[in-house]
């Protein structure tokens, strides 16, 4: 969550709070991509990134780096994304009205890492920007 909150206060933003219901959620639902660790969102009504990377060693900070990165391909001016790139995962890292944040983490039966976090409430709502 510390990463988390460093990006946010990049910007001025609230810090997430630690929710256990979240994590339990995107514990629950990690154990979902076990056996093919793959990058498909649950259905949920929460945020949600998701994170994928060969082998054993990321950390939830190295999912966050990632996602922290899109901030290259965003455009505050527009508030959209650079073409043929995503940012969507940083909008939602970034998103002012969210207040929550749960994560998981799991190893997938091909020994590689399969990392999600939710977010409530959720962002990337069509036509608002993140902050």
């Amino acid at each position: 969550m510390s990463s988390h909150n460093a990006v946010r206060a990049k910007h001025n933003l609230p810090p997430l709070q630690w929710s256990t219901s979240l994590a339990k959620y995107a514990r629950w639902y990690a154990s979902q991509r076990r056996g093919d660790c793959a990058l498909i969102h649950s259905n949920s009504d929460y945020g949600e990134n998701i994170f994928w990377g060969q082998g054993k060693r990321w950390t939830p900070k190295d999912a966050v780096a990632a996602w922290a990165a899109e901030e290259a391909y965003y455009d505050y001016n527009s508030n959209t994304c650079m073409a043929g790139k995503d940012c969507t995962h940083y909008t939602q890292l970034v998103w002012r009205a969210t207040q929550k944040v749960g994560c998981a983490q799991i190893v997938c039966n091909s020994g590689d890492t399969f990392i999600t976090c939710e977010y409530s409430p959720h962002g990337n709502v069509i036509g608002e920007r993140p902050y």
